[in-house]
């Protein structure tokens, strides 16, 4: 199975306009996790949940497939950064207290990954792996942004979206002491902020790709009226899914 690189074109935007995670979210990897020495956060991206996860271990390291997002990834000194695949890492055996992978498990292998990460986590460490799905504006709002989801570049989504919509109910977890949570982040956000992380999904940028046109321009036209001048809460929705590998 060949690796899905939907970011490194526009690494650039994913660095500024991706958001990061709060810190219940954390709090509750961590209640269970069985030390603080090094972890692992897989298809890290720019670094948003490597960043966090520096403030809590010893070490961290952090891999994706993208080159170009890891060269603009935050930068802390006990953050190791390095391309790899999910599914074949050059770490030792038992190695990480906890593996994380944030809004990019659906882009696996996800059997082949599962069994490298039995392979590179210590006894009893923790796979922490989630997501985040459609925005949510307000009841005002939400009916034009649904709209703008499923039928303005609702075909141009990859197929692995709908595990997203699902919230990974199809993708295996072969873990025990499994739990499942439910987070949100709430940003207030300018229409404008708004629109440059709209750009940031795979979906806009293959419409553009196809169409040498930018769909987010009429989508602000459709919201305009609607959210006026100021910033207006913009919420995340994000699910969770917890285990113990042994």
């Amino acid at each position: 199975m060949q690796p899905i690189d939907r970011f490194s074109g526009h690494a650039d935007l994913y660095a500024q306009y991706r958001i990061d995670y709060p810190a219940d979210l954390y709090d509750f990897i961590l209640k269970d996790c069985p030390g603080r020495q090094r972890a692992w956060d897989c298809a890290t991206g720019n670094g948003q949940v490597a960043g966090a996860l520096a403030e809590l271990f010893d070490q961290v390291d952090a891999t994706d497939i993208s080159e170009t997002q890891l060269i603009l990834a935050v930068k802390k000194p006990n953050i190791q950064y390095q391309t790899s695949l999910a599914e074949q890492t050059p770490f030792a055996d038992n190695s990480f207290d906890l593996i994380t992978v944030g809004q990019a498990i659906h882009w696996f292998d996800v059997k082949a990954f599962h069994q490298e990460v039995q392979r590179v986590a210590k006894p009893n460490a923790v796979i922490a792996e989630w997501g985040y799905g459609l925005v949510q504006l307000g009841f005002d709002l939400d009916p034009i942004m649904l709209d703008f989801y499923r039928n303005r570049i609702g075909p141009y989504w990859d197929p692995q979206r709908t595990h997203i919509d699902n919230r990974y109910a199809a993708l295996p977890f072969p873990f025990s002491n499994v739990q499942y949570a439910t987070f949100t982040a709430r940003r207030n956000w300018s229409l404008d902020r708004f629109m440059n992380y709209l750009r940031t999904w795979s979906a806009v940028r293959q419409y553009i790709h196809e169409n040498e046109e930018d769909p987010v321009i009429g989508l602000w036209e459709d919201l305009r009226p609607v959210w006026g001048d100021g910033e207006r809460d913009v919420a995340f929705p994000i699910f969770l899914r917890l285990g113990v590998v042994s």
